[in-house]
């Protein structure tokens, strides 16, 4: 039986991704454990790169090669707009994280490269480069929530942020993104390879950077 391209890929970047799924920040947030510190430097770090992480998303459907593939893409975005963003916003609220603390802080180094590899693989125009990005920025997240057991954290702010990673809609999402860089990947393998392993190595070093002190 042939391996999937996406599970070439994930094999290829061990021992990161297993790091990356059962890093502390995860174990510590699916236990409800995370500190109110952390988690806020957290939150500021990852809502930094929605922006360019629209803009990747933006370039996938553009480069989609067909009309049900940008349907998908079209209605992620506006869940990632939506009730994504509205996560954040009520999370900044709970956690008495001002405007002011939240542009204060400069980019970690991990979150100006996730900036810097969306806008790039955008920039290529390539749908493969797109999706290898995207796979691992949703499936490895996929991979780590689906360790949560019930029930989940009291706090919405650690609950939501599970189950945004885990529910129906998403694993559908997930399993679109890996059938479509299965399917094309294959023809840009150099390119797809690059593009994952490098995401794969950025997701290990964002979830380090949120123990890192101010």
């Amino acid at each position: 039986m042939t391996t999937r391209f996406t599970e070439t890929l994930r094999q290829a970047s061990q021992p990161a991704w297993s790091q990356s799924v059962g890093h502390r920040f995860v174990r510590e947030l699916l236990d409800g454990a995370v500190s109110d510190a952390v988690m806020a430097r957290y939150l500021i770090q990852d809502h930094r790169f929605l922006d360019s992480f629209l803009t990747l998303l933006g370039a996938a459907l553009a480069s989609a090669d067909s009309f049900e593939a940008r349907i998908r893409f079209g209605r992620f975005i506006g869940m990632v707009s939506g009730e994504e963003n509205t996560y954040f916003l009520r999370s900044f609220d709970a956690l008495g994280v001002s405007e002011q603390d939240r542009i204060a802080p400069p980019d970690s180094k991990p979150t100006a490269g996730f900036k810097a590899i969306m806008r790039e693989a955008a920039a290529t125009r390539s749908y493969a480069a797109a999706l290898s990005v995207l796979a691992v920025a949703e499936w490895l997240y996929l991979d780590w929530a689906q360790q949560a057991s019930q029930p989940l954290p009291a706090s919405f702010i650690h609950a939501e942020w599970i189950t945004l990673h885990d529910n129906p809609d998403f694993r559908d999402f997930v399993g679109f993104l890996r059938s479509e860089l299965d399917r094309v990947g294959p023809g840009e393998a150099e390119t797809s390879r690059d593009f994952f392993l490098r995401t794969v190595a950025l997701e290990k070093a964002f979830f380090d950077s949120a123990y890192d002190e101010a």
